[in-house]
């Protein structure tokens, strides 16, 4: 399997160029990375908390960590001081733990924040009115140490290309609606993070920033 070929096909594939690659490098050993690493790529992402810890120290300084997993509050603390940017940030007690973690060692965490856009139930995030109730909040409004750079949202696994359109969508008319009202200064929303190995392209066209891809880099996953 060759990564650097891999990836040529990938960008040449993109329909936005200007959209960010996430490698997700999630299960892949080191010399995988590296290789991609070789080839160009900063941006790698990982989720689970004691992979991207044992990782990091092994990749150049100016690799780029994407957490992108599920992120327990209790596990914060361990990456606080390297993540680059925390994706799924799906309520506001872990977004108040990343604050406290940041506060810690007086460094901005940036995040995104989750959405729920997939009709599975297992997926994790906000809820419109979730989120709206949160930006009211007195508390929001109190936080130091974190910088929210937009948004996330997972479209529902299917192969109904119109359905997965609609929920992506969705995401980019709340996004482009939260940007044009007045935010707390940390509220940033510059990024849309929407798109996987199997729906890029359709992320892509509804204005995602930034695909999270991994198989179509890596190969499968054992």
């Amino acid at each position: 399997m060759n990564i650097k070929a891999n990836l040529e096909f990938v960008k040449k594939s993109f329909v936005n160029p200007e959209c960010k690659l996430i490698a997700v490098s999630k299960t892949k050993p080191l010399e995988d990375l590296r290789e991609a690493y070789k080839a160009g790529i900063r941006d790698f992402g990982e989720n689970k908390v004691q992979e991207i810890q044992a990782k990091q120290p092994e990749m150049p300084a100016d690799t780029r960590w994407h957490m992108i997993g599920h992120l327990q509050s209790n596990k914060v603390k361990y990456i606080a001081p390297f993540v680059h940017l925390i994706h799924g940030v799906d309520s506001f007690k872990l977004l108040q733990e990343i604050n406290k973690q940041g506060k810690k060692i007086d460094r901005q965490l940036s995040v995104l924040i989750q959405m729920h856009i997939a009709e599975e139930e297992s997926k994790f995030g906000f809820d419109q009115a979730e989120l709206e109730e949160m930006f009211a909040s007195k508390e929001f409004s109190e936080l130091t140490h974190v910088k929210i750079q937009g948004l996330m949202g997972m479209a529902t696994f299917t192969d109904k290309q119109d359905q997965i359109r609609k929920e992506f969508r969705g995401l980019r008319q709340l996004f482009e609606n939260l940007k044009n009202r007045n935010l707390p200064e940390f509220v940033e929303m510059k990024e849309l993070s929407m798109g996987m190995s199997g729906d890029y392209q359709i992320a892509q066209e509804e204005g995602s920033t930034m695909v999270r891809i991994g198989s179509a880099i890596f190969g499968s996953r054992n």
